[in-house]
């Protein structure tokens, strides 16, 4: 035996090569139409990390498949590429074949429909990655009514389904019905020469904000499935606000584009710039000026300059588009950004300009830019964060601008009691100078605006908690999101089930504190429950747990339960026309699962006439030809597909 050979009979035996965590798939970083121009091409394609899925194995038609197959179709996801106006089928693409393993996917292409079943697949996992590591638990989308002889159930949704070219029109939105993205292709306006191909296809899926966007709007209603009802001006203005916000701050994950608009602005993110800006490609396609959207400013129609956005504390009070309305939204969470990043560069930029912060002409340092762009790039990812985690403090129905904010400050200031950055107060003097202000409040201090937290003894609450408790052990073994769903299906009956027949008497005190009533008292239109003599119906919606993480390491480990109650009210409307509408309260729990008791409970009681007063009169604005309301939310009580509807009669007129 040579040397050699006795080297290598001598060292270890080779460990299996480990399971990869991210697989890395080519993609748009905004859309094909930066790929054609000088400045932006270089930047333009990036690659997205996803969580890594093993290939299926044995896949059989019928039963269900772990792991990734043809399509893509994966764990949450199911690429189905049907074109209905061609009645065409594209062959899905494989993304574990080795080749393509190889080279990161496929190389972006227009013209490649295999391309757009990645870069949707791509852009949607990276989606769902955010929200999972924000909210400490799998994603879920939401559940599908089926209802046969009568009788009505649930199913489990494994995939979301995704059409990347489902329509031959400008749009795209999130069926709830079908749970399902549909994507829409059409020809460029002749409008606008020299920003695009006059006639030339223009594919919704290949942009990346309109991908997240869409994949939000889902994960949203897959944790608020209520949230999608338009009982007051601010109801789809959250769906389509908080779907721009994580879009936006997606942006802010691509080191080279991150790098390449810090240079370019020298370091002011205020100024114009591509991360501020949604769906270039799709605004400049149908005749506007430049991006569909804008958190930054806005192009004048008469001039085609381009101008920063003012604050303008009225504009909450009498904008009522839901697009429009949403901007101011996301222009509040944007200017708190700025206002995080602002700080966290500002010894940056005193070293750098020898204490007067004022930067020399010319181009910043390379260094600079680097250390500029990461700390943009983490304050962008906490904002991001900090949006996601509040959902988990919202209440699960009728949400405003201003109970947001409070979720957004209760839920910061629960994982870091420390604000030593700031953050909050950034936040909320960027709501206030937008006007959005909460009700029920006496300051705007950080501590006024916190959700209170249940002082009052909690013996009332004990038969409760040891229910919970019971069955809280059984969340850490569970692999699957199936078995956490079944789970959690479970544990929903069996504390209903506990209430309404054992213990509604006991907890008469937590019906106030929660805003539910679990006796009939002769409140108009509440519903009786049929499995219970003298009890009210109500929903426990949904027991979720959560395990947040700290920047100090410290683990909060909590249970959200959702619970609802609905009111049938029938009114004279105009002209002395009655109409009916289900009104509904309901609360959104919060416990310490290491001591189960109850912190919070955000609650919109089922008894609040002053709600129900303002619902009333939103309503029956509805029905008055010409009133803004009726402009833009007499299509969705009967529509299947509100947020369809929304999109195109934003865009393109009235359906």
């Amino acid at each position: 035996m040579t040397p050699e050979d006795a080297r290598f009979e001598r060292a270890p035996q080779w460990q299996e090569t480990q399971r990869p965590v991210y697989r890395r798939l080519r993609g748009y970083a905004f859309d094909p139409s930066f790929s054609m121009k000088l400045d932006t091409a270089v930047i333009n394609e990036t690659i997205y990390a996803v969580p890594w899925e093993d290939a299926a194995d044995g896949a059989t038609p019928g039963k269900q498949v772990d792991g990734l197959s043809p399509g893509p179709i994966g764990e949450y996801l199911e690429v189905v590429d049907f074109d209905p106006a061609s009645g065409c089928f594209y062959a899905p693409v494989d993304l574990n074949d080795p080749y393509l393993l190889a080279q990161d996917g496929l190389a972006p292409s227009e013209g490649n429909p295999q391309f757009h079943q990645q870069m949707v697949y791509a852009v949607a996992m990276t989606t769902i990655r955010h929200f999972e590591r924000a909210l400490g638990r799998r994603a879920l989308w939401s559940e599908r009514e089926v209802t046969t002889g009568g009788a009505r159930r649930f199913e489990y949704v494994q995939r979301l389904r995704i059409y990347p070219h489902a329509l031959r029109e400008p749009n795209a939105y999130y069926s709830p019905a079908k749970k399902a993205l549909l994507f829409g292709y059409f020809p460029a306006t002749a409008d606008a020469p020299g920003k695009v191909l006059p006639g030339g296809l223009v594919f919704t899926c290949l942009s990346h904000d309109i991908v997240a966007h869409e994949t939000t709007h889902a994960l949203l209603d897959g944790m608020h499935a209520r949230f999608i009802e338009p009982s007051h001006a601010d109801g789809l203005a959250f769906h389509e606000a908080f779907a721009d916000v994580v879009a936006l701050f997606q942006h802010f994950t691509k080191p080279d584009v991150l790098r390449h608009q810090v240079a370019k602005t020298r370091g002011n993110l205020a100024s114009q710039n591509l991360l501020g800006e949604l769906a270039q490609q799709f605004g400049e396609a149908i005749g506007s000026y430049g991006a569909l959207r804008s958190a930054l400013g806005r192009h004048n129609p008469d001039t085609g300059a381009w101008e920063a956005l003012t604050p303008d504390p009225a504009a909450y009070l009498t904008t009522t588009e839901p697009h429009a309305r949403g901007a101011i939204l996301v222009a509040a969470l944007f200017d708190a950004f700025l206002a995080i990043y602002r700080q966290r560069v500002a010894d940056l930029l005193r070293i750098a300009t020898s204490g007067t912060g004022v930067l020399p002409e010319g181009d910043l340092h390379p260094d600079l830019v680097n250390r500029l762009a990461g700390e943009a790039s983490k304050s962008a990812l906490h904002v991001l964060t900090i949006a996601i985690r509040a959902l988990d403090y919202c209440p699960p129905v009728d949400i405003t601008f201003g109970d947001y904010l409070r979720a957004i400050i209760t839920a910061d200031a629960d994982v870091v009691p420390d604000d030593d950055m700031g953050y909050r107060l950034a936040l909320v003097e960027a709501f206030r100078r937008r006007g959005i202000y909460p009700r029920d409040v006496r300051s705007l201090s950080v501590e006024s605006l916190k959700w209170p937290e249940v002082e009052r003894s909690q013996d009332f609450f004990a038969p409760l908690a040891e229910q919970l408790k019971r069955a809280m052990g059984e969340f850490v073994s569970l692999a699957s999101r199936r078995d956490v769903y079944e789970q959690t299906r479970s544990l929903s009956k069996g504390l209903h089930d506990w209430i309404a027949l054992e213990g509604r008497h006991a907890l008469r005190e937590f019906g106030e504190i929660a805003g539910l009533k679990f006796d009939m008292d002769g409140t108009p239109g509440l519903r009786p429950n049929p499995d219970a003599s003298g009890a009210a119906r109500f929903q426990v919606q949904s027991v979720r747990p959560a395990r947040r993480v700290g920047p100090d390491g410290d683990s909060l480990n909590q249970l959200i339960v959702t619970m609802m109650q609905t009111r049938d009210i029938e009114v004279d409307g105009p002209g002395r026309r009655p109409f009916r509408f289900k009104f509904r309260g309901g609360c959104t729990l919060v416990l310490d699962l290491d001591t189960m008791r109850l912190r919070y409970a955000i609650a919109k009681g089922i008894g609040d006439e002053e709600r129900l007063a303002r619902q009333t009169r939103f309503r029956e604005n509805r029905m008055i030809e010409g009133s803004p309301a009726a402009t833009y939310f007499r299509h969705f009580d009967a529509d299947a597909e509100p947020l369809a509807v929304l999109h195109r009669t934003r865009d393109y007129g009235e359906p």
